[in-house]
This record gives C-alpha cells, sequence and structure tokens, in this order.
C-alpha cells in the first residue's frame, strides 16, 4: 500500500509483519495534513489485518522525522480557531490508533526525533534507537506546547523530565531516553537497527496474538489506577476470559502436553 505520492509506504511480509515508512528524507521525514491521514489509514488497515502478527514503524533517510513540516504550520496559522481544532483532531487520532493499535508495535529512530516525532516514539510498544538519535520536545521555540502528544510522551517519561524538556526544548540523547524508559535499547549505528528489530519479532511470534493483544488492554486498564476493589476485580474477570479463550486453551494444552502452540510456524 502506498499514498499518492509515496510519501508513506505499507507493506507486509509473509511472515506476517507490517512495515509502516515514513518516505520523506529529503525533509527529515516531516509531516504534513496528507501524512497524518495516510498513516491512520494505514495504522487501521494493519489493525484489521488478521494475517499481520507485529507492526514496525520505521522511516527512510539520516533522521527519523523532525516532526510538523513548515508548510503545514505556516498554513495552519492562518486557519481559523475551528480549523486548527480540527487539524489537530487529525495527530490527536493518529497518536490514538497508534498507541491502542491491537499488534505489538516496534518503532526504529535513527539520527533525530523532533517534536511529535518523538509522541509516534512515544506511542510504540518497544523503542530500538541508535546512540546518534536525539530527541527534542521543540515546541516552545517557536511559541508552542507539545499538546497532543503530551499524554503519551509524558506516560513515557514521567512528569519530573516532562517538566525539564517541554519547557527548556533541548535536544536529550537516546542514552537519557532510554533512562527515561522513552526507548528500550540503543544500539551502536544504524546498520544494527534491523538486527535488533528483527530479535524483537522473533520473540513477540512465540507469543500467542490473542494474548498480547490482551496484554496491552490489561496495561491500559491499570496504568496509574489506585488498586482498588474495581481494578482487582477487573483483573480476575481478564484472567478468567483469557483462560477459556481459544488461544487460552490452546497455550495451556500445549504447556501441560510439552508441544508447541499453533500460533508458532517452526
Amino acid at each position: 500500500m502506498e499514498n499518492n505520492n509515496n510519501t508513506v509506504l505499507l507493506e507486509v511480509s509473509a511472515a506476517g509483519v507490517a512495515t509502516l515508512t515514513l518516505n520523506r528524507p529529503e525533509v527529515h521525514n516531516a509531516f504534513d495534513d496528507s501524512i497524518i491521514a495516510a498513516l491512520i489509514e494505514a495504522l487501521e488497515a494493519t489493525d484489521r489485518n488478521p494475517e499481520v502478527r507485529v507492526l514496525v514503524l520505521r522511516s527512510n533517510g539520516r533522521n527519523f522525522s523532525a516532526g510538523a513540516d513548515l508548510g503545514w504550520m505556516k498554513r495552519m496559522a492562518q486557519n481559523s480557531h475551528q480549523e486548527n481544532l480540527e487539524d489537530a483532531g487529525q495527530l490527536a487520532r493518529l497518536m490514538e490508533v497508534l498507541n491502542n493499535l491491537s499488534k505489538p508495535t516496534i518503532g526504529l529512530v535513527q539520527g533525530a526525533a523532533y517534536g511529535g516525532a518523538v509522541g509516534l516514539a512515544a506511542c510504540c510498544d518497544i523503542v530500538i534507537a541508535t546512540e546518534q538519535s536525539s530527541f527534542c520536545l521543540s515546541e516552545v521555540k517557536i511559541g508552542l506546547i507539545p499538546a497532543v502528544i503530551s499524554p503519551y510522551v509524558v506516560q513515557a517519561i514521567g512528569e519530573r523530565l516532562s517538566r525539564r524538556y517541554f519547557l527548556t526544548a533541548e535536544p536529550f540523547s537516546a542514552r537519557i531516553a532510554a533512562d527515561a524508559g522513552l526507548v528500550h535499547e540503543v544500539v551502536p549505528d544504524a546498520d544494527l537497527l534491523d538486527e535488533a528489530c528483527n530479535r524483537f519479532i522473533a520473540k513477540l511470534r512465540r507469543n500467542s496474538p490473542q494474548a498480547m493483544n490482551a496484554a496491552k488492554d490489561l496495561i491500559f486498564a491499570v496504568s496509574q489506577k489506585p488498586i482498588d476493589q474495581s481494578v482487582i476485580d477487573d483483573t480476575a474477570h481478564r484472567i478468567a476470559d483469557i483462560r477459556v479463550s481459544e488461544e487460552g486453551q490452546e497455550g495451556l494444552s500445549a504447556f501441560l502436553g510439552k508441544r508447541t502452540p499453533n500460533w508458532i510456524e517452526e
């Protein structure tokens, strides 16, 4: 699948790995409203596709993404408040769809990830970056704020670091991003991103797709909530539901029978 000008590419391998690629290297993969719409369409198609087991989000070129396209920002500055509200709603929709995708997601970050690109990383389940990668929430430098990405970024790096980097707009390294929780693995250079990605894909493909989907829902259900009776009851219902599900039954049967479950292709 490609959008009309090939700025967003979607490929699905025979192994069920969907690769969604930002393809504007000449402008450091900056995105605008048309690219946001294409990303949403591709993500929704991936979510509906039962053959897809894992989504990889990446980009071509030296940098992951410079964030918002300058031409797009200039157009938005000339639009009405209502038009800006609708436009922001589309970016918020992109973050929501990526964050809540039913498949495991892996983000590969090379070079710079600025502005909204930090939000894309924060919405991925697993993020791999290079030693040379840098992250920056640069919005206040031009009189703006990282608004629609903030729920995901604050969850990823915490309130304390957000209070620094939202306000200073200073770049921070992949190592700092890893210590903060935004990045899960740092590799020496971009040539090793695929190797690290393939290791994670191999791990994910051995797990029950249904259980991984339920595990993501579980995280959202309990995150930052008090451990009260409603949460306790909800988690009990969730494990009961998954135990009697088709893949739950298959997984337990395979474990007890010392055989490979049917979702693993040997």
